[in-house]
């Protein structure tokens, strides 16, 4: 009975949670919502050629620079003046020729004495500069120029060119280097000041040259600036007093073997130098000219004998408290040189070469040269007001110029006009060791001997 109960308790229970699930609501799934509608993807326009933007230009390839050209102009002008003068002409060269640089290569040394040296072993190892310093006359000779340089006969008008100068120019039958300018050799110069404060005259005379020295030497002043550092200096002035001696025509005789080295008035020469170097400053191994020109400017010195270069310098040096005249007799007597430039064989930039030499050769250059040089137009048409541009040496140019064209033309030896370079070293080295010894009749016979060597004297 127990039994059947449970069973119908049981069977009630599964009757009534079957009735109870099915009333209850279903159990929902979230409707989804339809998916936002997209806008119907346009079908792309038939596209009309877009205008095209026009490209960027871009920039034109730019033509590649033309590379800078150069020019190696080769001098021994480093002092003041002679500087000053050369810059001159770099600078007419540059407003000419703007895009071609300058190579401004100098050897410090007066006269040349290291910078030959240096160009004769630069020509013979092939390496030459485009144009290069060389004095007017047989100085050419040194460098062979049949072997080493460019004849330049067709850039000559001989009608701007005075005579004298010209003949000392050609060389076997050519021209081979442009001459810039002429100076003197065989100048006195005399401290204003000092002579006012001593009262004394200008010396013309040998004689009186030792007078004035000897009363500058009294009141305690150096009578003779003089530097002999460089060698050349002793013979530079030695040149001057050996014309006063010889006179105009027996001094060219000397260099042409027509006058014997022997000649008393050769003697009397020497003994005008020797007598001289009693009168100069103590310390004048130690100095170069322009060194012991110091004395000179800061009227410590009365006298000083020297080329007209030193009227450049003296304008370096804003000095214009000078006089001049030539070595004492020696007046009448114009002991000349030329500056000039050569074409070598070979020039790096032969174009910019020539034109360097047609910048010197020219009028506006020499003009622009001479007035600081302290030197004469070689050209005969230069125009004298250009020479105002420097006031310091204008006086002094001026009367250059005169003595040039009425005085007798002599060439120098110590600057490559009157003698092969090989001659003229051996010269020089004579009367440098003459300076320190004062052995008249010794030199006098090396001096003869030098001319036998050099083949011109028997």
């Amino acid at each position: 009975m127990k039994s059947k109960f449970w069973y119908i308790l049981v069977t009630l229970l599964m009757v009534t949670s079957i009735l109870l699930a099915g009333c209850q609501p279903a159990a929902t799934t979230p409707a989804e919502e339809p998916a936002a509608e997209e806008p119907a993807a346009e079908e792309p326009a038939a596209e009309e050629p877009a205008a095209e933007e026009p490209a960027a230009e871009e920039p034109a390839a730019e033509e590649p620079a033309a590379e800078k050209s150069s020019v190696e102009i080769f001098s021994w002008w480093t002092a003041g003046g002679e500087a000053e003068g050369l810059n001159g002409m770099f600078k007419i060269y540059s407003e000419l020729y703007p895009d071609v640089e300058i190579i401004n290569a100098t050897v410090a040394g007066g006269a040349g004495t290291n910078a030959k040296a240096v160009l004769a072993t630069r020509l013979a190892g092939g390496d030459p500069p485009d144009s290069f310093q060389v004095h007017a006359g047989l100085e050419v000779e040194k460098y062979s120029p049949a072997e080493y340089l460019e004849p330049i006969d067709d850039m000559f008008d001989p009608s701007v060119f005075p005579a004298d100068l010209l003949s000392m120019l050609e060389y076997e039958g050519h021209y081979w280097s442009m001459p810039v300018n002429i100076h003197r050799s065989n100048v006195l110069w005399y401290n204003k000041t000092v002579f006012e404060e001593q009262g004394l005259e200008v010396p013309m005379t040998k004689e009186e040259f030792f007078t004035v020295a000897q009363a500058l030497q009294d009141a305690g002043i150096i009578p003779v600036a003089m530097g002999t550092k460089d060698g050349w200096e002793a013979g530079h002035v030695f040149e001057g007093m050996l014309a006063a001696t010889m006179g105009a025509d027996d001094y060219r005789g000397l260099w042409k073997g027509e006058v014997s080295w022997e000649d008393a008035r050769v003697t009397e020469a020497l003994e005008y130098f020797s007598e001289m170097m009693k009168y100069v400053n103590e310390d004048n191994a130690a100095l170069t000219w322009d060194g012991a020109g110091e004395y000179f400017i800061a009227n410590q010195a009365g006298m000083m004998i020297m080329g007209d270069w030193t009227a450049g310098w003296f304008a370096s040096k804003a000095y214009s408290d000078y006089g001049w005249s030539a070595t004492p007799g020696s007046n009448g007597i114009f002991v000349g040189l030329s500056d000039s430039f050569a074409l070598p064989k070979g020039a790096p930039d032969e174009e910019n070469a020539i034109r360097w030499l047609e910048v010197c050769g020219s009028k506006e250059g020499q003009e622009a040269f001479n007035p600081a040089k302290g030197s004469i137009c070689a050209r005969t048409d230069c125009d004298s007001e250009a020479f105002k541009a420097v006031p310091e040496t204008y006086d002094y140019l001026t009367s250059a110029a005169e003595a040039w064209s009425t005085e007798s033309i002599v060439p120098s030896v110590m600057h490559g006009a009157a003698a092969y370079e090989s001659w003229t070293t051996e010269f020089k080295d004579a009367i440098a060791l003459f300076a320190s010894t004062g052995d008249v009749a010794g030199t006098q016979t090396t001096l003869q001997a030098l001319c036998v060597d050099a083949g011109v004297c028997q």
